[in-house]
């Protein structure tokens, strides 16, 4: 007890605060980004992604499958109509599977090109250089743009700014009527907005999706990307020094400086200037306004547009294209780029068991479901005949788009008499309940509890056999 604890002396350490009059703590609202036109071959790919997705989504929603709607996410009739597979809330493990195969894709081509889904085919980009195309077209160029918002109103550009945003918000509203098509009838939904005699709940998507394409693709742009997206955060958990992103290379490029075209590599090299020539391209065409020759940065959204913009001045300054790349750390360091590495062939591996299991769940999907709910009155029942009765109803879902006629039967219980509709016609999508007995004479049961199956098995109209047998129990008391 009178043992003491030793005490250690300790230096005080010295804590540096910020100097306030250094720091502005203030939030500074950000500059305007005003992006330049730039013509290229990955600027032409990006556009052939984004019409090409763009194509998709507009036309989808309008495609007829057997009648119906292709593509209908009906949430209140609760089932997703996707061509021929209707897909209901029991089969929640297979929209599960699909989201998994989505996600490990993501992950697989982020860790071999980095964020080129963010470049070249996410929404928000596409809709952000529609709308930007739209400036481009009514305000005029980069610096035509810089000028005219420098400008005080005047009627030119009240009428350009007008105009820009009619553009904006009906392309704003187009998008939310064809988004908002995938979950109700497209073709109603246009006639009924217009007319006025669109649901509440329709009509109020429609103006809330239209406010939210306005806002994101027209005002916040690279908000979205740099502050709001989740996935410009977690990307870098992806990365390794293999993963091919857009960078500038810059053993090759510094010291930047401005030159002659007509300066040769000795005159170069006693400058000590590299390629770049500080034109500063690759800043004004970037959308989310950054600078590439900081190194990389999350938020580049590997669109390539600076890989085009300086490939261009380097071809006007005869220098070798390639100053900005899609390229890897190990190359940009003088090494080779490792394509088959473990993280990569991990994914690629993952992604194909997930895909395998998609298909073979798709596959061997039976589009008819069997709930047997008993008869809670009564367990068993004596009929006036004397036999022996259990009273079940049934309830038949036709997962498929298409009227199918089913036959019911009873198996493991010889000898019974069985009392209901034993053919029954349910059309595509629809739930069908019958009620039905079955009836037999005490003497053939050996125990109070048998264990029997119901049987229903039939085809559709296009002759397609499916059949299922639920397990149920027939009780004596």
């Amino acid at each position: 007890m009178n043992d003491r604890i030793p005490v250690k002396v300790i230096t005080p350490v010295k804590v540096h605060k910020p100097d306030a009059q250094k720091h502005d703590n203030h939030y500074g609202p950000r500059s305007h980004i005003y992006v330049r036109k730039v013509e290229g071959m990955l600027e032409t790919l990006r556009r052939f992604f984004g019409l090409f997705f763009l194509g998709l989504f507009v036309i989808l929603p309008w495609i007829q499958f057997n009648g119906h709607q292709a593509i209908l996410l009906d949430i209140g009739a609760q089932r997703f109509n996707i061509f021929g597979l209707t897909l209901w809330p029991q089969d929640l493990t297979l929209l599960a599977w699909i989201f998994i195969v989505a996600a490990f894709a993501l992950f697989f081509v982020t860790t071999f090109a980095g964020r080129v889904w963010c470049g070249f085919m996410c929404p928000q980009t596409t809709w952000t250089f529609i709308y930007i195309w739209f400036e481009e077209q009514i305000e005029g160029s980069r610096n035509k743009r810089i000028k005219l918002d420098e400008r005080p109103m005047d009627f030119d550009k009240f009428w350009r700014k007008l105009l820009k945003h009619l553009a904006w918000v009906a392309t704003a509203l187009l998008t939310a009527l064809v988004f908002v098509g995938y979950f109700t009838p497209i073709e109603v939904l246009f006639v009924e907005f217009f007319t006025g005699e669109a649901p509440f709940w329709a009509t109020f998507s429609v103006i809330f999706f239209t406010f939210c394409t306005y806002g994101n693709a027209g005002w916040m742009r690279e908000i979205m990307c740099t502050h709001i997206c989740p996935y410009a955060r977690f990307q870098s958990a992806m990365f390794d020094k293999d993963t091919l992103t857009v960078a500038y290379n810059a053993k090759r490029g510094e010291k930047r400086g401005p030159r002659s075209r007509k300066m040769t590599k000795e005159q170069l090299q006693q400058k000590e200037l590299g390629d770049c020539i500080d034109c500063n391209l690759c800043v004004q065409v970037c959308p989310t306004g950054i600078d590439i020759r900081n190194g990389l940065q999350y938020e580049c959204i590997n669109c390539g547009a600076c890989v085009d913009a300086c490939n261009g001045v380097m071809d006007k300054m005869n220098y070798e294209k390639g100053l900005i790349s899609f390229t890897s750390e190990h190359q940009l360091a003088g090494g080779t780029t490792k394509v088959m590495r473990p993280k990569l062939v991990g994914y690629a591996v993952v992604l194909a068991v997930m895909v395998g299991l998609l298909v073979l769940e798709i596959a061997t999907r039976i589009p008819l479901e069997v709930d047997i709910i008993r008869d809670r009155g009564a367990l068993s029942r004596e009929t006036n005949d004397g036999l022996i009765e259990n009273v079940y109803t049934l309830k038949i879902l036709n997962k498929s788009q298409l009227k199918s006629i089913y036959e019911i039967s009873i198996l493991g219980l010889p000898g019974h008499r069985f009392s209901g509709e034993s053919l029954v016609t349910v059309e595509g999508g629809e739930a069908f309940s019958v009620p039905i007995s079955v009836a037999i004479d005490e003497r053939e049961l050996d125990e109070t509890i048998t264990n029997i199956k119901i049987k229903v098995a039939g085809s559709d109209t296009q002759g397609t056999p499916v059949e299922v047998e639920e397990p149920t129990t027939f009780i004596f008391q």
